[in-house]
């Protein structure tokens, strides 16, 4: 496995991320297919001997249990201060903001996770999808307390616009505060509407990319047809992307017939392509082919030919997921 640095912080990360929404026990309407926590214990395990150090939750994940699972496999398993462990807090709802302030909410968050990981600190906390109910100067110094208090190395921010990361981390400089580390957004082969703004914006000053959905719930890991558990059963996924199945196919199509070419998986094909254009891809693993796949991307080398060729079919999508609808929370009368 190979190491960077997070951004501009001393902290080291390999070079994939492990996701972890597929750990933890299944809460009505949420995911099924997650693995109970013997099974986690040995996925990050194997994680683990293959020199991968950086693993992503939520509190939002299996109600909580996720974070709990993986809190306990580290304990089990090795050192804290041999993981790099991220965590994100859920903004508060319109119902909540009356009766709870920004600044305890996140509080209150930062320590419920901590607590259910069983640690006195996390390396990366993220806003795990803009705040619109919250002051960006009460979320901000919410966030820079946390890290003057220990319990927060560094912060991130996840599903949001490259305008409001720069909106934010120019108020951190202002103000002698902690920026915004890391953008983890919604980016993949079939799927590269990040490119637009947000990378040019953090390859311009220094942050991190660390996006999630790297094969696209699997979409790009196997030939068009073939079906998992998952993909059955994720509508989240499909509501992401159902609408472009057709344009998005033949993408996929290409990245088997390299794959073939090469003698390698279509998962190290996907995965080495997102390498090349970010610092550390979050990819969900829930058994060791997964895993094997990351390792072998991270030695997998592509021609810029190659990467024009998986390129070159793309077509402009709609934003989907957690930033399906987003625009529209910017009210008309600040538009001029």
């Amino acid at each position: 496995m190979k190491y960077t640095k997070l951004g501009q912080t001393d902290i080291t990360i390999s070079r994939f991320c492990i996701g972890c929404m597929g750990f933890g026990v299944p809460v009505p309407g949420g995911h099924q297919w997650t693995l109970d926590y013997e099974s986690t214990k040995a996925i990050i395990q194997y994680a683990l001997e293959n020199g991968i150090n950086f693993f992503d939750t939520a509190m939002a994940y299996s109600g909580g249990t996720s974070e709990e699972f993986i809190g306990r496999a580290f304990r089990e398993l090795t050192d804290r201060d041999q993981v790099v462990i991220a965590t994100k807090y859920s903004p508060r709802t319109p119902q909540q903001k009356e009766s709870i302030s920004g600044k305890d909410w996140i509080r209150q968050c930062l320590d419920n996770s901590l607590e259910r990981l069983g640690t006195d600190y996390v390396d990366l906390y993220i806003m795990h999808s803009w705040d619109y109910q919250t002051p960006l100067e009460e979320s901000m110094e919410a966030l820079n307390e946390a890290v003057k208090a220990g319990k927060v190395r560094a912060i991130g921010v996840s599903n949001c616009y490259a305008w409001q990361l720069a909106q934010a981390n120019d108020l951190a400089k202002a103000k002698g505060w902690s920026p915004f580390v890391s953008i983890q957004g919604h980016y993949n082969l079939i799927a590269r509407e990040e490119e637009r703004e947000m990378a040019p914006f953090c390859y311009a000053n220094g942050v991190a990319m660390t996006p999630y959905s790297a094969l696209a719930a699997g979409r790009l890991s196997r030939k068009p047809g073939e079906t998992t558990k998952r993909l059955e059963m994720d509508a989240y996924a499909k509501f992401k992307y159902d609408r472009t199945a057709e344009e998005d196919g033949r993408i996929i199509e290409r990245v088997a017939e390299l794959a073939e070419r090469k003698g390698v998986s279509m998962t190290e094909i996907s995965l080495a392509w997102l390498l090349n254009k970010v610092t550390s891809p979050v990819v969900g693993a829930t058994k060791p082919r997964h895993i094997d796949g990351m390792v072998g991307a991270a030695e997998l080398e592509l021609t810029a030919e190659e990467i024009s060729w998986l390129e070159e079919l793309y077509v402009p999508h709609e934003l989907a997921g957690m930033m399906a609808g987003s625009k529209g929370r910017i009210p008309v009368k600040n538009l001029f």
